[in-house]
């Protein structure tokens, strides 16, 4: 049987004070309890920026004015393929915040830990660790 193969963009929202906002996926989602950089599944015929523009909107209630790609990455689970597009946020409006009652925090980009994410997430939480925050 073949495995579905799943598209996401992933926002990591960056403030000014080099914090990064992640969310927690509820206990019975894939992957659940896990923290993660918001974003979603890209729907038929959207491109991941657009689908990161939307999915922000709807999860964290912020309206993207510039992001771009960090870094694409897929992952193959034993159920599912996964293609994560990573775009750092920049600029945006509003304030973030876990709009469908998730958990949500500011955490300074040096102090993510890998292990806190799901291991799609892993590479990209060791680049911005160990990455120049400049």
């Amino acid at each position: 049987m073949e495995k579905k193969h799943l598209y996401i963009a992933a926002g990591i929202i960056k403030n000014s004070n080099d914090e990064i906002f992640i969310t927690q996926r509820s206990a019975d989602s894939h992957m659940g309890g896990f923290w993660e950089f918001p974003g979603g599944k890209l729907e038929q015929g959207e491109t991941p920026e657009q689908a990161l523009i939307r999915e922000l909107k709807e999860e964290v209630g912020i309206t993207v004015t510039h992001c771009e790609v960090m870094d694409t990455i897929t992952y193959d689970f034993p159920d599912r393929n996964i293609t994560l597009y990573f775009f750092l946020v920049d600029e945006w409006k509003d304030e973030p915040f876990g709009k469908e009652g998730q958990p949500s925090r500011w955490v300074v980009q040096s102090e993510l830990i890998a292990d806190e994410f799901p291991p799609a997430n892993r590479t990209i939480v060791d680049f911005l660790t160990r990455g120049d925050s400049n």
